[in-house]
């Protein structure tokens, strides 16, 4: 028997769909049926933690990739059409974003191209670290922040800039969509000109070259082609120092963006619907009582001589209570003080740091012999710098608002406060007691400014009042605030409208006294997005096809079960910049493993084309040792490493009780002889399929690198060369079993184990699950 070691097996309670190994742990990820995602480690497979279908992100889980450092999971949905980046420690989502159709596959690469002024880049400490200062950390009492940061570490959201080098994370989905996504957040290329569903991708580690594979539906009465297109990016390779910190920028802006968003959502919590009490309560006592007097005067006449209506005096007594008044009061200050807290500190701070980072931005953009081939675009950053500081005012207007509503409720509810305990007959404390004339001015403008009564609201809103002026800004609307600040006699408001040149001066942001803080928010993230949609576009028009190899035809109709891993399969060689396709020809009855490899630099000429391969009959090599029959056929192959294919293989005549074979191929045995590789000409205008007798064949004898996998009609594997482990699915799709593939030296392998064990990451409560 081989080096295979089996370290865990589980039967599972829904079928698995998708499987992923973690790059750097002994993790798996898997996807079930019922769109939940699970992570599981390599020791006895338990788990360690599963997020369950989600109603706002999605159910339908299409693809799955980890981030190079294995610290981020991002998976695609194909109901909702979002992408989904998860933190590997706790099953939560960190960022999300839209696409435009539905993904079907997903391939996250590092750059591991050097150059001079890269390292120096990698190496140079980020300025903005230095001279920004630390942005605050979400407070975590809020359900929104609670979700995504624990309690240790509340910065999480910054995890998401990962490690200086570049990443990149390519989607393809339906319809020729490819997407690239530098750091696996912000779009650098919208690739063009690609026909067909995705069903495999891969980026070349110098960005020189992006190969896909895609099912194109020629007709709707014939079967799909799988074919191969080959894309030169060599635009993204040469200016690969300007596209990193050009990428690097974009990640910045758009964490910024999402730690705005949560702030903002914070803000909202802390404003809760306790505040809108005053204003409900006041409607509801205009649609109860029965006298003409508008509700302002009932209040001033309180103030005025001390005595109430019957009417008010059960709206104050019954409905309010002198307990409600004091507890809606400490409510009110304490939700205000906390949005005051998260403008300040949150808001602001973000603000700023958006507004450097964009700065930084446009300065690049004017470096037009570096920049201006890849779309930057300073008149666009110039817009989103504007909107930023529209932002920045409407979050100081509102803290003026906050401020005067504060001084407003305060009086108010003193006042109030009093004149309830004489109705009650209480006791009135001497230090209440005490009003001045000025006091007694000051809640008289507020009740005749907040206290009109306005029926048009009670179409828009169902209510009559809007005496509580904060939550206008943070409701997320399109409506024009209710009560907009007062402009009148504001001498610099005054002085912008009366002066032609200052009014349209660019040095001045642009103020939208009408419109509420999220409005102003939603129009920055828009214009930002803009802004930086433009070398998406540049760079997605730069990238052409440079080959389109027809290969075979699919099947017409999907199995009844689905299919977990559509073969082809792509692996990049990072050692020497090839590419290969590893496909099976589905329809053939005796499946040959092909191997199609080709150099990422399109402007060379292909290294050496395609080759097949045959399985001879290696468990008993004394019968037809010498013959080239193919006994086995690939059910599934991947890369394991840059020299070797695992496969999983099944017998051409198989009976009931034969065994399938786990099984690994060195590429050494299958490329012997260079020479006869070169002599296919493959003919463009057919499809491989027609043609495959042709096509250079190898009969391989595997030696020792396989084992048969007993009591298991096996289907699928999921492998990781780096970790040396792998995971055998049935074709039931519930049975897995894992293994190590190279356990040569005990000792550091136990050694390994003790130190998986060791890391944070298993949640003990969910290791056990039902078999």
């Amino acid at each position: 028997m081989p080096a295979f070691r089996q370290v865990g097996e589980k039967q599972l309670p829904q079928q698995i769909i998708f499987m992923a190994w973690s790059p750097k742990r002994d993790l798996i990820a898997l996807v079930n049926k019922v769109g939940e995602v699970l992570l599981h480690r390599l020791a006895n497979f338990q788990r360690v933690w599963s997020l369950p279908p989600n109603e706002n992100t999605g159910k339908e889980v299409a693809a799955l990739a980890w981030r190079p450092d294995g610290k981020i999971l991002a998976f695609g949905l194909a109901d909702t059409k979002r992408v989904i980046l998860c933190d590997v420690e706790k099953p939560e989502s960190l960022h999300s974003f839209s696409v435009d159709a539905p993904i079907t596959y997903m391939h996250w690469m590092e750059v591991t191209e050097e150059s001079s002024v890269l390292t120096s880049f990698y190496n140079a400490e980020d300025e903005s670290n230095l001279l920004l200062p630390k942005l605050p950390a979400l407070p975590k009492n809020y359900s929104t922040t609670a979700k995504i940061f624990s309690e240790e570490k509340s910065d999480e959201i910054m995890k998401l800039l990962g490690d200086v080098r570049l990443n990149a994370l390519v989607l393809g989905g339906s319809s020729g969509f490819i997407e690239v996504y530098a750091y696996g957040m912000y779009k650098i290329a919208t690739v063009t000109g690609v026909a067909g569903s995705c069903l495999g991708l891969c980026f070349s580690s110098d960005l020189k070259s992006l190969s896909v594979v895609t099912e194109v539906q020629v007709s709707p009465d014939s079967a799909p082609e799988i074919t191969y297109f080959q894309l030169d990016t060599s635009l993204l390779s040469v200016y690969l120092p300007e596209v990193t910190r050009m990428a690097r920028k974009f990640t910045h802006i758009s964490t910024l963006l999402q730690y705005i968003k949560l702030s903002l959502t914070c803000m909202c919590e802390a404003w809760e619907e306790i505040l809108m009490q005053m204003d409900s309560r006041l409607t509801k006592f205009v649609q109860e009582k029965n006298t003409t007097t508008s509700v302002q005067d009932e209040f001033m006449q309180l103030l005025l001589w001390g005595k109430a209506s019957l009417e008010l005096q059960a709206l104050l007594m019954n409905q309010l209570t002198v307990k409600g008044l004091k507890k809606l009061g400490q409510s009110i200050e304490s939700s205000y003080s906390s949005i005051q807290k998260l403008v300040i500190s949150h808001l602001q701070s973000g603000s700023e740091a958006l507004l450097y980072h964009l700065s930084e931005l446009k300065g690049m953009a004017s470096w037009k012999q570096k920049y201006e081939s890849l779309g930057l675009d300073a008149a666009g950053i110039d817009d989103a710098i504007t909107a930023v500081g529209s932002f920045i005012l409407k979050a100081n207007e509102l803290l003026q608002v906050i401020d005067s509503s504060m001084k407003n409720f305060k009086a108010f509810f003193r006042w109030l406060y009093v004149a309830m305990l004489r109705m009650s007959e209480d006791h009135v404390l001497p230090e209440l007691n005490k009003m001045t004339q000025k006091d007694i001015t000051f809640v008289a403008d507020f009740l005749t400014e907040h206290f009109n009564e306005a029926p048009d609201l009670y179409n828009r809103k169902g209510k009559y009042f809007n005496v509580e002026r904060v939550g206008q800004y943070l409701k997320d609307e399109d409506d024009d605030l209710v009560s907009p600040p007062n402009t009148e006699g504001n001498q610099w408001f005054n002085f912008l409208q009366n002066s032609t040149h200052l009014k349209e001066s660019p040095l001045l942001f642009p103020y939208y006294p009408q419109k509420s803080l999220h409005f102003v928010k939603r129009r920055m993230e828009g214009i930002i997005d803009q802004c930086l949609q433009k070398p998406a576009d540049v760079i997605g028009k730069a990238v052409h096809q440079a080959v389109c190899l027809r290969l075979y035809k699919g099947s017409k109709s999907e199995d009844s079960t689905s299919r977990l891993f559509k073969l082809p399969f792509m692996w990049n060689d990072k050692s020497s910049n090839l590419h290969y396709v590893l496909f099976t020809m589905l329809e053939s009855s005796l499946s040959k493993i092909y191997i199609l490899r080709r150099h990422t630099d399109v402007s060379r000429s292909p290294d050496n084309g395609l080759l097949a391969v045959d399985f001879g009959n290696f468990l008993n090599n004394s019968i037809n040792e010498s013959s080239d029959t193919s006994f086995y056929s690939c059910v599934d192959a991947h890369f394991y490493d840059d020299e070797t294919i695992t496969v999983v293989l099944k017998e051409n005549a198989e009976q009931e009780g034969k065994e399938r074979i786990l099984a690994q191929l060195p590429l050494s045995s299958v490329y012997v002889d260079e020479n006869q590789e070169r002599e296919f000409s493959l003919n463009s205008n057919k499809r491989l399929d027609e043609q495959s007798d042709d096509v250079p064949t190898r009969t391989v004898f595997l030696e020792s690198q396989w084992r048969v996998l007993e009591n298991m009609k096996a289907q699928y594997v999921a492998v990781n060369g780096i970790r040396k482990v792998s995971c055998v699915l049935s074709s039931n799709l519930r049975h897995v079993r894992v293994f190590e593939m190279d356990v040569e030296d005990d000792g550091e392998a136990e050694e390994e184990e003790e130190e998986e064990e060791t890391t944070p990451i298993v949640d003990e409560e969910a290791v056990g699950e039902n078999p």
